[in-house]
């Protein structure tokens, strides 16, 4: 299977991060309405019981605040891996947040973790470090966007707020960063012009015809032989000619 795909539009792109976007607020409403306390399902560091929120911890947020700060990002990063990385995006996705879990569930200090933070961490990480690895314009323009967006998020890689999970955040930028190296994949299609292809003949190239040597520019190319020298079996020159006929405009009846 060709891994080098042209990018292009599918509905998609925008269902997927639309139906997590879905989940995570479901699962809030949920907790808030029933009373769940879903937040016991987050990742705690280094207890068997704390594994489950690998799973689960991505999709519980503490309050609404946190909630709708985690929605606009993940969405965003999330459309911008499944439309210029349409042939690994599950992989990034589904491990990333996997592994950003497990990373967080060593290192993080005892506690709860719950949050899609993570997993926004490893997007942007991933679009950024990827975009300027791959020597691509359009995934070059992606790095830039996002550090211009979401540029900030640096400051919350280290223990600015103890109410932070600082360690999910730092796990996902880990994550990410390093994906970006391990797909190494040409993920869309690296267009040539005409003169960097293989096949590619100078003397064919009608535009150089207009030149010498020397890159002088030729006001007038030299005429083909008349059509009678062609010896038979050879491809006759049918050139079309064009005739401009300039005429004055009608002048009106009143001048």
């Amino acid at each position: 299977m060709n891994q080098k795909k042209a990018l292009h539009y599918s509905p998609d792109i925008i269902l997927y991060p639309l139906f997590f976007l879905v989940i995570i607020w479901i699962a809030f409403w949920l907790d808030i309405r029933f009373n769940f306390r879903f937040s016991k399902w987050g990742i705690y560091p280094l207890k068997a019981e704390g594994l489950k929120g690998i799973l689960f911890g991505p999709l519980i947020h503490g309050s609404l605040k946190h909630l709708f700060n985690n929605s606009i990002p993940l969405f965003a990063l999330s459309m911008a891996l499944f439309y210029f990385y349409r042939n690994i995006r599950w992989k990034v996705m589904l491990w990333g947040t996997l592994l950003t879990g497990l990373l967080t569930w060593i290192i993080a200090r005892p506690a709860m973790h719950i949050g899609v933070s993570g997993v926004v961490y490893m997007l942007a990480a991933f679009l950024f470090f990827k975009g300027i690895v791959s020597k691509r314009f359009q995934l070059s323009a992606i790095s830039l966007i996002v550090v211009f967006l979401y540029g900030g998020l640096l400051w919350y890689l280290f223990p600015v707020d103890p109410k932070i999970s600082w360690e999910g955040h730092l796990s996902g930028f880990i994550v990410g960063f390093v994906f970006a190296f391990i797909f190494k994949q040409k993920v869309i299609e690296n267009k040539k012009y005409a003169w960097e292809r293989d096949d590619y003949n100078p003397e064919e190239d009608e535009f150089l015809k207009h030149f010498d040597e020397d890159g002088n520019f030729i006001e007038k190319l030299p005429e083909k032989e008349p059509l009678s020298n062609a010896s038979e079996g050879e491809a006759k020159d049918e050139r079309v000619t064009i005739n401009y006929i300039f005429k004055k405009k009608p002048k009106d009846k009143d001048d």
